[in-house]
């Protein structure tokens, strides 16, 4: 039920979900080596009441920082949710302590105006972007696609919130193929609670008053870390009953990410969720069978009239056609539509 609503707000360009301090501790603790000497910008965030500024500016010292940038989007009102009516916004300066009490005052934290509205893409947020070595906040998810072409254009380094949907954008998915994005350590349980205005559908026993759970929500980065070398411990052996073939393509089907058996070495469709357990040493990402385009490239056969006229016996009700090249299983009579499915191959060593 979540989801229904992180879809709406994302219908309405409404992206106002704000971080625990506890999920960024989480998945920062991770990541420390990274940080000395290093300028870290968070452009999508009201600096004044963002955890993310929270984090940094108290772990200042500890992560050896050298400056700290906090953009505000239409907002100079110390209000969790700004509305965003104001046309000008501000930013936020943190250098370190001054006084000797580790703590960030107010008069050691420079707050500068800016000429425009504060969005990521404006000409004076780009130029604080260009000064960053660093990027980590929580960029609205309507704007993911874009949000991250810029972080590629500029190459910063970068540690953001997102959906685990995005794996699959068009835009995304050959940046994970090629290496040069993946995912972080993400969120327990494969949810977030967020700080939001938006009603919270979760179920009584996780329900959190003045938040929102979103499923799916992981951290995205291209900062080294230990997880993405780490082998997915195989046990399972490969049978034909177990791990059927496409009919339309030359790839077992795996159900999931553990169940991948460590005896076959040729292709498999695994769940999207391969992604928060793959190491590139390990195996190698061939296609997306969310992108149209790439499956047709591959060789995978249209289903045919006959895998149409099976499926509407069978009750399915999904918007399929003839010429469509989506994988399928058939069995005993039946036909299967896995869900969005990885193509990958194992390495050998």
């Amino acid at each position: 039920m979540a989801n229904k609503n992180l879809n709406k707000a994302k219908e309405a360009k409404k992206d106002e979900f704000y971080t625990q301090l506890e999920d960024i501790n989480n998945e920062l603790r991770h990541y420390r080596e990274h940080f000395r000497g290093k300028t870290v910008l968070c452009n999508c965030d009201d600096p004044r009441v963002s955890n993310f500024f929270t984090y940094f500016a108290y772990n200042f010292e500890f992560l050896g920082l050298k400056k700290l940038i906090t953009t505000c989007y239409k907002n100079q009102n110390i209000d969790l949710f700004s509305q965003n009516k104001s046309e000008q916004a501000v930013y936020l300066v943190y250098e370190g302590d001054k006084n000797g009490d580790h703590i960030p005052n107010a008069e050691e934290i420079g707050v500068k105006p800016l000429k425009g509205d504060g969005d990521f893409r404006s000409k004076e947020c780009i130029e604080l972007l260009k000064e960053a070595d660093i990027v980590v906040t929580n960029p609205p998810f309507s704007l993911f696609r874009e949000y991250v072409a810029q972080l590629m254009e500029y190459e910063k380094k970068f540690l953001i919130i997102g959906h685990q949907n995005a794996i699959k954008y068009k835009e995304i998915f050959p940046l994970i193929k090629e290496n040069r994005l993946w995912l972080g350590y993400g969120f327990k349980g494969g949810a977030g609670h967020f700080i939001s205005h938006y009603e919270d559908k979760a179920t009584a026993g996780d329900h959190r008053e003045g938040m929102i759970r979103v499923s799916g929500v992981t951290w995205f980065t291209n900062l080294e870390i230990k997880k993405r070398h780490e082998d997915i411990i195989l046990y399972k052996h490969y049978t034909p009953e177990e791990y059927p073939k496409y009919e339309n393509y030359d790839a077992i089907d795996v159900a999931k990410t553990e169940y991948i058996p460590l005896d076959y070495d040729g292709l498999m469709g695994v769940p999207i969720t391969f992604m928060d357990k793959y190491n590139p040493e390990q195996f190698e990402i061939i296609g997306n069978t969310c992108d149209t385009d790439w499956i047709r490239s591959a060789g995978f056969k249209p289903m045919g009239q006959a895998t149409i006229d099976n499926l509407r016996k069978q009750g399915n009700k999904a918007h399929v056609t003839a010429n469509m090249n989506s994988p399928y299983i058939l069995r005993n009579g039946l036909v299967s539509l896995p869900y969005a499915r990885i193509i990958i191959r194992k390495i050998k060593k």
